[in-house]
Formats: C-alpha cells, sequence, structure tokens
C-alpha cells in the first residue's frame, strides 16, 4: 500500500507503441511520404491521360518533389534500420523483410512491362531499397562516420559522371552520364549516402537516454494516426496505391 504522505510517480511515456515495439514518430513520417508519392502518382497518372497539362518528367516543381517523396522514404530506411539491428540482427527476421522487399520489387518490374515495356523499372525505389538494406548492415557500428560519409556519398552521386557507367549492367550504380529511360530510377549513388545519413539520424534520436519528446511520442489523433496507420503498411500501400489510381482513371477516360 502507497503512503499517504507521498504521491506516486507517474510513469514515463513509452518510446515505442504498445505490443509493437515501433516508434510512431518514425511510421508518421514514413505514413507522410507515402501521402505525398499518392499524391504524386495522381498528378503523373492524371497527365499520362491527358487530364492534367505538365510535363512530370522535366519541370523542375516535379522533379524536387520526387526527390523530396525519396529523400523522406530512404531516411526512414536508414533510421529503421539503427533501430532493427542496435541490438543485433535478427537474421530470420531480416531475410523475411529482405524476401517481401525483393518480390515486391520483382512484381513492380513485372508490371510496369506490361504498361511501359520501353521504360520500365529495372531499379527503382523498391530494388533499392533491398540492396540498401543488406548494404546498410556492414554500416551500422560506424556512429559518427556515417554522417560525413553519407553527405559525401550524396555530393559524390549528384556531382560525378562517367560514361563507363551508361552500360546496361551498371546503371544501377548511378554515376550516368544521362538518367536511363525508366519509369522510377533511385541508383545506389546518391540515395545510399542518404540512407547512412538516415542510419545516423537513428542512432543520434533513439541511441541514448534522453530520447527527444517529439521522437518518443505514441499518441496522436486523425491525421497523426492516419499517417502512422500509413507508415506501419508502407509497402502493402505502395504496391496497391498505383494500379487502384491508374485502373479508375482508364475507367474514367474510356
Amino acid at each position: 500500500m502507497r503512503s499517504m504522505g507521498r504521491t506516486a510517480k507517474p510513469e514515463p511515456r513509452r518510446a515505442v507503441l504498445p505490443g509493437t515495439g515501433r516508434y510512431q514518430a518514425v511510421d508518421v513520417v514514413r505514413g507522410g511520404a507515402i501521402a505525398l508519392m499518392i499524391a504524386y502518382h495522381l498528378c503523373f497518372d492524371l497527365a499520362y491521360f491527358g487530364l492534367l497539362h505538365t510535363d512530370m518528367y522535366r519541370d523542375p516543381f516535379w522533379i524536387v518533389a520526387r526527390s523530396l517523396i525519396v529523400t523522406l522514404f530512404l531516411l526512414t530506411v536508414g533510421v529503421s534500420l539503427y533501430l532493427a539491428t542496435r541490438g543485433g540482427v535478427r537474421w530470420p527476421r531480416f531475410w523475411r523483410r529482405e524476401g517481401r522487399i525483393a518480390a515486391a520489387a520483382l512484381a513492380v518490374s513485372a508490371g510496369s512491362y506490361l504498361v511501359f515495356p520501353r521504360s520500365w523499372i529495372f531499379f527503382g525505389v523498391l530494388h533499392f531499397i533491398a540492396l540498401a538494406s543488406l548494404l546498410g548492415l556492414a554500416f551500422r557500428r560506424l556512429g559518427g562516420a556515417n554522417l560525413a560519409l553519407g553527405a559525401a556519398l550524396v555530393l559524390l552521386g549528384i556531382t560525378a559522371a562517367h560514361p563507363f557507367f551508361d552500360q546496361p549492367m551498371w546503371q544501377w550504380f548511378g554515376l550516368m552520364t544521362h538518367k536511363p529511360v525508366t519509369e522510377d530510377y533511385v541508383p545506389l549513388l546518391p540515395w545510399f549516402g542518404v540512407v547512412l545519413l538516415g542510419l545516423r539520424l537513428g542512432q543520434w534520436l533513439y541511441g541514448r537516454k534522453d530520447v527527444p519528446a517529439w521522437a518518443r511520442r505514441e499518441n496522436g489523433r486523425g491525421a497523426v494516426r492516419a499517417l502512422a496507420f500509413a507508415g506501419r503498411h508502407s509497402l502493402l500501400i505502395y504496391l496497391a496505391h498505383q494500379p487502384l489510381l491508374f485502373g479508375l482513371l482508364w475507367l474514367v477516360v474510356r
């Protein structure tokens, strides 16, 4: 029985969602990227069917918008990789996740070939995430060095180019002198640098005792909970949203 002269200390706010082992803040950011991606693809589909007059491939607004969306996704990949491996790599779980992402990437390649046979997706965001998650294991213990290394890889990827990497077998690496003809292209450079920055960000936020309140907050209403839900089911939403949008607009146009 508690002493009548003392008040019980309030329980500290949990850093993770109860029963899930997930940090809601990471899911919210990932969910925000999902929402932006859906809006981007809706505009892309509207332009494809002639219902929106814009150049999704060359307009600086859409180029920057796509880069922002990919950056948000890949930062959360790095943060999540840190969270998933800070206590050691749980190999069965890791390989299950890798298998799901690789299978989804193959499905995207096959589906894009059916719709866009001349510009099918051979190394898009899912292909990249599968490779980057595997490579990232070698960098997870580098700590602050990932900040400098990540920034260096980003700088190298956006400033350097060589005709050698224009060869089809090396286009996944980046450093091409021109963008290949494909609907989604996320090469290893510069984007692996973003993953390393996310890996460092995850360590900085969650590798210490005084985790910032916003990074450990688990409660939310309305949009926050919706974004967190989307972030927890990002792979399914990624795979399903574009066929649904494209199919609905096709029906409308026809």
